[in-house]
């Protein structure tokens, strides 16, 4: 949405822009309201357009026609651009373009049509955009028409790249649709334009139809082109230099000009130095100079117009700093007694923080964020397999915190060792898992490579997901009910959230399930995916409550200590998440029972598991595709259950599906302390301490991090 905005009103979008993309039920971002040519084109009901397009084509009660067509976006962001079914989409939209072409050549009342083809943005090699990568902000744009022959004279078609890049004939701005395809309508210019007329499209007038006083020779057919063209320049300038008065409303645009402008030093003296010579060149009726002054002014005020887009007010930027730096002090003396104390584990903690502060002020590690917590994970989890398999005195803590009580033997025999491997191993896996960043984002992976290509094996993990959940909530969900029922509602829950998961996958990726329809049960197909997602949610809902009400009346310490209550309430949000997320990344959270057992196994002091689970929920967020890009959040799960939007649940759902990896290793983390700690309430002060003594170092980090980039 925020692409479009800017080729349909001429506008810089902004972050806000971004925030409403999401806001369905906001009609500040419906272009239909707002101050576009786009608004003057009106629906014609009775159907799709897209489906009758011959037909509309033959028709002459449309003035314009806007066709948005998703099918390469759509394929882009599943599989990629490399994609086998992208080139067949591409050259189905070839025919269509082909089919209008053609029209606009011999149907007599489309001689005057104008064709624009353009796209609101490219994509990665992942098949995102939203970053800063060439390939996604150099979207194609082409003006078509036989009337455009006289103007495109000498131009070669087709062409080859220019160079490196994406660089055909020229670069435009995005904005700079907007006032060319409203001049060349005769419609004004949007109120809050920035784009300038392309200046190529100027000579069509030159192609135009003469008037009647041309042809019978009372004016100059060069004076009166000339003239259509200052006009359309003219009112443009007029149009921004209202803008750019609002911005420096404090300074006089009716000054005499410098003898260069160049080098005046302030903005709004050299806006109004270039704004003085094009009045000064048009009053002279000098007709090229003052189209070349006024097409000088009009870009020249573009850049400075949209840059003022970006200022923010840095006092306040500081003032955040100030306050996260503090905030950060307080936390580290009030548990400095504690890092103290644990020694190697709390410079651990000090090492993570400041380097990746460090890392922080570059944008390509931002961009590539996700390997600085592969790589400290990776070095924190040998630190402690190397810590537990030396004698204990090498590394003995300081007296007095809290510890795991450690034979010498440490990780010596064929647990120990496997403990290592599938803590080490595992990990290497999950990494692979999704290539994200910018850099390998289209790289073959476990999620868009392997997967997709041995979807009989895919499908294999993920029941195995759904069994692994039915099978522990089987035996200690629902205390009070006999076990046969417990087991019973356990398995109907997991079989219905596995079968929706089997349907939601044949609308949203069919090609998960090629050769595998038997798999999909008829009821489940033919039922709505609303009904059965609410379904699924409220029967978690259900065994939640009534697993919780027989726990309710216990005091605090006991409901910790619980064996059923902490588990099942782990299994259940185990099965939500699951469901929540691509079937692609379900058989992740195997890999993750696997390290969950496999660190239980290690006996870590309460530091130790407070480190390793932040380290982990991290890591996990980037396992999972995210990315500090914008265009890896993903939508497809956000409206499970909701047949209208709904800010509140999209916005919950949509925070579920996206950060699955660190809500799941949350919940495990208060599962293990729970199992260590028995209850000791000072022991729980404890790790939310250390918690709190790690974050705000990372919130300042991102401060600094939107300072940087």
């Amino acid at each position: 949405m925020p692409r479009i905005k800017a080729i349909t009103t001429g506008s810089v979008p902004s972050f806000l822009d971004v925030i409403l993309n999401f806001a369905e039920s906001d009609t500040t971002s419906n272009l239909a309201l707002q101050d576009t040519w786009l608004a003057q084109l009106r629906d014609k009901p009775g159907g799709s357009l897209l489906m009758h397009l011959s037909h509309e084509l033959s028709q002459s009660d449309w003035n314009g026609m806007f066709m948005h067509y998703l099918g390469l976006d759509h394929i882009g962001h599943k599989l990629g651009p490399k994609s086998p079914h992208m080139i067949p989409k591409q050259t189905e939209m070839d025919g269509i373009v082909r089919e209008i072409y053609t029209a606009i050549e011999t149907k007599d009342h489309l001689q005057s049509t104008l064709l624009v083809l353009c796209g609101d943005h490219g994509m990665n090699d992942a098949g995102n955009h939203g970053g800063s990568a060439e390939s996604e902000t150099s979207p194609a744009l082409v003006f078509l028409s036989p009337r455009l022959r006289t103007v495109s004279k000498g131009v070669m078609c087709p062409t080859t790249l220019s160079g490196e890049g994406f660089h055909y004939y020229r670069l435009v701005e995005q904005s700079d649709i907007a006032p060319t395809v409203a001049g060349m309508l005769g419609f004004p210019v949007p109120l809050n334009n920035l784009g300038v007329f392309i200046p190529e499209m100027l000579n069509f007038w030159e192609a135009s139809e003469l008037p009647e006083q041309v042809r019978i020779g009372v004016v100059n057919h060069a004076d009166v082109c000339a003239e259509h063209k200052i006009q359309i320049m003219r009112q443009n300038a007029e149009q921004i230099l209202a803008i750019v008065k609002e911005t420096f409303p404090d300074f006089l645009f009716n000054r005499q000009p410098a003898q260069h402008c160049g080098e005046l030093r302030s903005d709004a003296e050299l806006l109004s130095c270039l704004w003085s010579k094009a009045m000064q060149a048009a009053e002279d009726e000098s007709q090229p100079k003052a189209l070349s002054a006024l097409v000088d002014f009009s870009k020249r005020a573009q850049d400075v117009l949209s840059s003022t887009a970006s200022n923010y007010n840095i006092g306040r930027l500081y003032g955040g700093i100030a306050l996260a730096a503090v905030a950060s002090t307080f936390a580290f003396l009030t548990t400095g007694p504690i890092l103290i104390k644990v020694r190697f584990a709390g410079l651990w903690s000090l090492f993570v923080s400041i380097s990746y502060g460090v890392m922080m002020f570059a944008s390509s590690y931002v961009e590539e964020e996700h390997h600085f917590w592969y790589w400290v994970l990776s070095g924190w989890l040998g630190w402690l397999i190397l810590k537990r398999s030396v004698p204990k005195t090498v590394f003995q803590e300081a007296p007095g915190l809290m510890s795991p009580r450690r034979s010498s033997e440490g990780l010596k025999g064929f647990s120990g060792i496997s403990s290592a491997a599938v803590l080490l191993g595992v990990l290497r896996v999950v990494r692979s898992w999704n290539q994200t960043g910018q850099k390998r984002a289209g790289e073959p992976d476990v999620a868009k490579s392997f997967l997709p290509s041995h979807n009989f094996a895919l499908w294999i993990f993920v029941l195995a997901a759904y069994l692994d959940v039915a099978q522990r909530l089987a035996g200690r969900s629902l205390p009070k009910a006999p076990r046969t029922i417990a087991a019973a509602s356990s398995i109907a829950l997991c079989l219905g959230a596995l079968g929706f998961k089997v349907a939601f996958t044949k609308e949203d990726a069919p090609e998960l399930l090629l050769g595998l329809d038997w798999f999909v049960l008829k009821p489940m197909e033919e039922a709505s995916l609303v009904s059965q997602a609410r379904a699924v949610f409220i029967g978690i809902a259900l065994i939640g409550f009534f697993t919780a009400g027989a726990k309710v009346s216990k005091p605090f310490d006991d409901i910790v200590n619980s064996q059923d209550l902490l588990p099942s309430l782990h299994d259940l949000l185990t099965l939500f998440l699951v469901t929540e997320s691509r079937v692609t990344n379900i058989p992740i959270f195997l890999l993750f029972e696997m390290q969950f057992h496999a660190v239980q196994s290690l006996d870590l002091s309460i530091y130790e598991l407070t480190l390793t689970s932040i380290l982990f929920q991290h890591s996990s967020f980037f396992a999972f595709g995210g990315s500090n890009a914008i265009s890896s959040v993903d939508l497809s799960n956000a409206y499970n259950g909701i047949s209208g939007y709904n800010a509140a649940a999209v916005g919950l759902l949509t925070f579920c599906s996206n950060w699955a990896g660190p809500l799941w290793w949350t919940s495990a983390t208060v599962l293990l302390l729970s199992e260590k700690l028995q209850g000791r309430y000072e022991a729980w002060i404890q790790h939310l301490s250390l918690l709190t003594a790690f974050n705000p170092s990372v919130y300042l980090d991102g401060i600094l991090t939107e300072i940087s980039v």
